[in-house]
């Protein structure tokens, strides 16, 4: 069974780790778990350390851990550091990935960033009923602009899952790229995490933003945003869409100041590098061309 199924006891936590609001899952008082939820538990816990930021600490913490659960973790946390884990993951995936949801997570996030996408899918379809696993394929086939498999992987776990939060977000997901009405949907499954205490971070407000910007109500996305903000005025997302708004609002001298921020958060982060590669596509392309002048008659 799905330890992270919706009718269980780790439904809250689960939603808060999936919400992004990691700090609320390491604070979560746990003491009231069954003990056959301790690992799963754990395994949320130590993820979202890696997603604040202390990957070493984690990898250094699990460094003589032998379960197949902790161990994936540990190689998460050691990719994280730029530790080249790769074949380490495909070992584990071949012993257990059979049965282990964490081994089989961890594979498919691991061999998909590592550029190894037919194989990160074909150790996550290995699940056996878990939202989980679903979540992850669905944002793979949208990474390969598949938005085609993306709606059907979300729409076979919708006849299993029914309301479950992972399928309503996977559903939110591909309406982003689907646009229209589907805007409309989005906004409130990303609302709704956005604005309850338990869910509430930057990541599940940039992303109501994002739907708030796609719908044109851009006073909205504002405050959504300045939300983020007050949660965390050094993420990197929340960083990059207020430069998109400030761009859209025709805010110039904003527009700089938060690109010289989101520099020093983020350097790589994928809004800088994918600026700086269009505006070497344009210096290439206007090198091509000299400008005529006629003279005046």
């Amino acid at each position: 069974m799905d330890p992270y199924s919706h009718e269980g006891e780790l439904l809250n936590i689960h939603t808060a780790f999936h919400a992004g609001a990691y700090q609320q899952v390491l604070d979560f008082d746990t003491s009231g778990f069954s003990s056959e939820n301790a690992v799963p538990v754990r395994v949320l816990q130590l993820r979202s350390q890696i997603a604040l930021g202390q990957a070493k600490e984690v990898a250094s913490s699990l460094a003589k851990e032998t379960s197949a659960d902790l161990v994936a973790v540990r190689l998460l946390a050691e990719y994280e550091t730029g530790k080249d884990v790769v074949a380490d993951v495909k070992k584990l995936a071949e012993k257990v990935g059979q049965e282990n949801l964490t081994v089989q997570l961890v594979a498919g996030m691991i061999l998909e960033r590592a550029g190894e996408t037919e194989e990160a899918l074909s150790v996550l379809s290995k699940h056996q009923g878990s939202l989980d696993a679903v979540a992850l394929i669905v944002q793979i086939h949208l990474n390969q602009n598949r938005t085609d498999l993306a709606l059907k992987e979300a729409q076979r776990a919708r006849k299993w899952a029914q309301d479950s939060l992972l399928v309503n977000l996977a559903e939110s997901w591909v309406g982003m790229r689907e646009g229209g009405e589907k805007y409309q949907s989005a906004f409130y499954v990303f609302e709704e995490l956005a604005q309850t205490s338990q869910s509430q971070s930057p990541h599940s407000l940039v992303a109501q933003a994002v739907s708030e910007l796609h719908l044109g109500r851009l006073p909205e996305a504002e405050a959504a945003l300045q939300q983020a903000v007050e949660l965390d005025a050094n993420n990197a997302d929340t960083l990059a869409n207020l430069i998109v708004l400030n761009t859209l609002l025709g805010k110039k001298e904003e527009v700089v100041q938060l690109k010289g921020q989101l520099a020093g958060v983020d350097s790589e982060h994928k809004v800088l590098t994918d600026w700086a590669e269009k505006k070497q596509e344009f210096e290439r392309a206007r090198t091509k061309y000299t400008p005529k002048f006629e003279a005046a008659a």
